[in-house]
């Protein structure tokens, strides 16, 4: 069961890096008369248009290549005034990234950062081992305000937490619904599952991963790798987007997360950042 699940990690890859052209940059329009009252079928898999300030800890990722007119279109989280936690596969084979710090808007944050790749610092089981799909980027240090900051980690003592059945907000600017991607940030609240639930439809899952349901197809999509998925009550970052099935993102499959828990000690070993 293990390989079927193997398989889909490949095409979650493949849906994160859609947007990638040897020869185009995706550049999405900018809306001026955006709506925030779009029916459901125009927004990210039936999810809803965050409210400015809802998720100050989420970044809007581009990656690129030098030389290149690629562009990969991820998203991270803010966990420190010098550190964003992101998937391992969003900074594979890439040489930079502009990181946009607080705006819903993804092109027009507050302000953005460059940083080479140099500043990456990708799992070292990763992509060999199922569950380690998460990196780090060092930035600028970046001044908190309510427009920007951290989202708290789990604390040691919550390491051997699941948060089965735990409602979870996440967001990102990936795919909606309606087949484009997001100019404004847009969000789902979603309920954590067991990983023996996830398992029936991917095979065993390792502790690694979390999952989530996927009710009325209200997912995660291509473009919001990366982003956050953090509890309602007390709000912590508890899984990194990794991937979907590749049955598509409005088929009602689980949606998989890299679990933050099982990374407390490679986080602070690479960062320094840990809640005791």
């Amino acid at each position: 069961m293990m390989k079927q699940f193997l398989l889909l990690l490949p095409l979650a890859f493949c849906c994160a890096f859609a947007l990638e052209s040897e020869n185009d940059t995706t550049i999405l329009p900018h809306d001026e008369d955006f709506d925030p009252d779009l029916e459901p079928d125009t927004i990210i898999t039936h999810g809803y248009p965050a409210y400015e300030g809802k998720a100050p800890y989420i970044v809007s990722l581009n990656l690129r290549r030098d030389g290149s007119n690629s562009l990969t279109l991820c998203g991270g989280s803010i966990i420190a005034h010098n550190w964003v936690l992101t998937a391992a596969h969003c900074t594979n084979d890439k040489h930079y990234v502009d990181i946009h710090y607080g705006s819903n808007w993804r092109w027009n944050g507050q302000y953005n950062h460059r940083v080479r790749s140099n500043n990456f610092i990708q799992h070292h089981l990763w992509p060999n081992t199922n569950g380690n799909d998460v990196a780090l980027i060092r930035t600028p240090h970046v001044d908190f305000t309510d427009r920007v900051n951290r989202v708290r980690l789990p604390t040691f003592n919550q390491r051997n937490e699941l948060f089965e059945n735990w409602w979870a907000v996440t967001c990102g600017w990936g795919g909606q619904a309606n087949g484009q991607l997001a100019d404004w940030l847009q969000c789902a609240d979603l309920q954590i599952m067991s990983n023996q639930e996830c398992s029936r439809s991917y095979g065993n899952i390792p502790i690694g991963i979390l999952c989530i349901r996927t009710p009325g197809g209200k997912s995660t999509c291509g473009g919001d790798s990366g982003g956050p998925l953090v509890t309602h009550d007390n709000p912590i970052l508890v899984g990194v987007t990794s991937f979907v099935s590749s049955a598509g993102c409005t088929s009602g499959s689980p949606a998989g997360f890299t679990r933050v828990t099982a990374h407390l000690d490679w986080i602070r070993q690479h960062s320094g950042v840990a809640y005791y």
